[in-house]
């Protein structure tokens, strides 16, 4: 069997097609495809889709945010590895911003702790970069059933005040079909009561989001990471480059990540 990282690229026409029926079968309407821009109805967010073989360089992806952004509009870029590795969950992504989803009130949530299987099953199912390694890792039931999942580093010392401890924000998932009014805000209250962390920071993913939800609980942007690239295995999962090339001319790339503290 030949392994070659070109043989699971689809045609355009093939991926975005199918990302399309999976639009429409889940009930999402859609108003135009034009370029490989994808427009909704009653929505000010379009969606590009990107080919794995393509001649965009990050600082191209990145205007054409800024471009949108300009008129209120959000731009998210979906890349077909994306959607061919995490179809579920790039839907559950977008039900969640045309606010499809059904509500759950957070003071009606009961924080547990969980253990790594617990943690990473529930990531790998509804995030869509999936779980990676964490310190803490803390849930939110209802009716007893596991509906978010946050998990966080070690707490580190900074030097730059005695005594002063922060923790990283990892992973942060609901259940999907589902938003938990004010859930992520009550996990960082009880992390900072039970950890004594005096900030908690984290990263949103410029490729689709501004971080506009962290902003909203009092995180304030401290910085701009730069675009990462990556290759691709046989089974379409991305692995970091340590520098720009990419090998058999699969331009795997990001636009990079928005950093985000909140102080208490």
């Amino acid at each position: 069997m030949n392994n070659s990282k070109s043989d699971f690229i689809l045609t355009s026409n093939e991926w975005q097609s199918d990302f399309l029926l999976a639009l429409h079968s889940n009930n999402i309407l859609t108003s135009s495809v034009e370029n490989n821009f994808l427009s909704f109805n009653q929505n000010n967010f379009i969606i590009h889709l990107i080919n794995i073989k393509n001649d965009f360089l990050p600082e191209d992806l990145i205007d054409i945010q800024n471009q949108h952004h300009k008129h209120n509009i959000k731009l998210i870029h979906l890349w077909e590895d994306v959607w061919l590795t995490k179809p579920e969950q790039v839907i559950y992504r977008i039900k969640s911003l045309m606010g499809l989803n059904v509500r759950i009130h957070g003071r009606k949530t009961e924080i547990k702790k969980l253990d790594k299987p617990q943690a990473d099953r529930f990531l790998n199912d509804f995030h869509l970069q999936g779980a990676v390694s964490s310190r803490y890792k803390f849930g939110l039931y209802y009716t007893n059933e596991l509906f978010a999942v946050a998990t966080f580093s070690a707490l580190r010392k900074m030097n730059h005040t005695d005594n002063y401890k922060s923790i990283e924000l990892i992973r942060f998932a609901t259940r999907g079909g589902f938003s938990i009014s004010g859930g992520l805000s009550k996990l960082l209250k009880y992390v900072k009561i039970i950890l004594e962390s005096n900030d908690i920071m984290t990263y949103a993913d410029r490729d689709w989001s501004a971080g506009d939800s962290y902003l909203k609980i009092g995180f304030k942007q401290v910085g701009i990471l730069e675009p990462q690239y990556f290759n691709l295995d046989e089974n379409r999962n991305r692995q970091l480059q340590k520098n720009e090339l990419v090998a058999n001319g699969l331009n795997a790339f990001n636009t990079g990540s928005i950093k985000f503290i909140l102080k208490f």
